[in-house]
């Protein structure tokens, strides 16, 4: 089974989600169904995605989590189905419910997960799939993720390596520029992670792997997933696979620590913590001494509660999935 099933998230952005649809539509991949599931937004979004699929004579079921998770109306084949999440699951939660709704359709050869602020290239899909079926031992492939304000400049080539000793990621190929000549066999080599913006994931690899931990609620739910799949499943990356990103534009993610939301610095730092305890446990004091030179950083910023978030983290105080 070929068939690809595209699941989005969608939390109160709407606009970004049907800028993403758009460009969904013109894939040159024959055989593919678009899910939208919706985070409990407080924006219409629903009704927005809805009315834009009215106008747009897309053909699309709406289902409730509960009926989702149980495949829908098996007799019916829309383009595009919105789901209703009924709260914020998070990304891992969020899309679990797409991921469930493909599995007990019962036609899903793959699924990608994609960001919904992202624009994807025509033929995207196509090569995604490509490289999926050139190596049996893929699990999940990435895609080349070019900023989508300037699409010149590189946010990730396929995924990234994850330094287990400082507890952070590094995006293969980031501050490069777009259009030279990309070494793919490097770029896997290299990667021990796929970029979460996009990732296809074959149907077998979530038969034996099992779905995204919803444990982290946002961040590291694709290191994650890698870890767990190490040994049994190898991770690719189709690097004519072309799509934009936008990069957190709900949920104020960045690089920059005084640019960076509360809600982005809280589940960065949990997150790192939390993955650490459970996958590289002789890590932690590395780890530790890092979150607290960034404690120090948000001191130096002026940025009390974050410095105040940070020492309640370490101290175990808030691991709970709520800033």
């Amino acid at each position: 089974m070929n068939r690809v099933y595209v699941i989005l998230v969608n939390w109160n952005g709407w606009q970004d989600t049907i800028e993403c649809l758009q460009s969904l539509l013109l894939l040159e991949y024959p055989d593919f169904r678009i899910v939208v599931c919706d985070n409990g937004s407080g924006d219409d979004s629903f009704l927005e995605i809805r009315n834009w699929a009215v106008r747009q004579e897309v053909s699309f079921a709406e289902y409730l989590r509960t009926e989702a998770e149980t495949g829908g109306s098996l007799a019916v084949y829309p383009v595009l189905t919105i789901i209703q999440n009924g709260e914020n699951l998070g990304f891992a939660g969020g899309n679990n419910v797409g991921l469930r709704y493909a599995i007990a359709r019962g036609d899903a050869g793959y699924c990608w997960l994609l960001n919904n602020d992202t624009v994807v290239e025509p033929d995207a899909l196509t090569h995604l799939v490509e490289r999926m079926q050139q190596q049996s031992s893929l699990g999940i492939c990435g895609s080349t993720i070019l900023l989508c304000h300037d699409r010149k400049q590189i946010q990730a080539l396929g995924g990234g390596h994850y330094c287990r000793w400082i507890g952070l990621p590094w995006h293969y190929g980031r501050f490069s520029k777009w259009g030279k000549g990309v070494n793919q066999q490097r770029a896997e080599a290299w990667m021990n992670y796929v970029e979460g913006a996009s990732m296809l994931v074959s149907r077998q690899f979530l038969d034996e792997v099992g779905l995204l931990c919803e444990d982290y609620f946002l961040y590291f739910e694709e290191a994650d997933w890698a870890i767990r799949a190490d040994g049994r499943f190898s991770l690719g990356y189709a690097a004519q696979s072309v799509v934009y990103h936008k990069v957190g534009g709900s949920i104020g993610t960045s690089s920059n620590p005084a640019k960076m939301s509360y809600t982005s610095d809280y589940f960065n730092i949990r997150n790192r913590l939390l993955f650490t305890r459970r996958f590289y446990p002789s890590a932690q004091p590395t780890v530790w001494l890092v979150i607290v030179g960034a404690l120090l950083l948000r001191l130096c910023l002026g940025k009390w509660d974050r410095a105040a978030m940070i020492f309640r983290l370490l101290c175990n105080r808030c691991d709970g999935t709520k800033p």
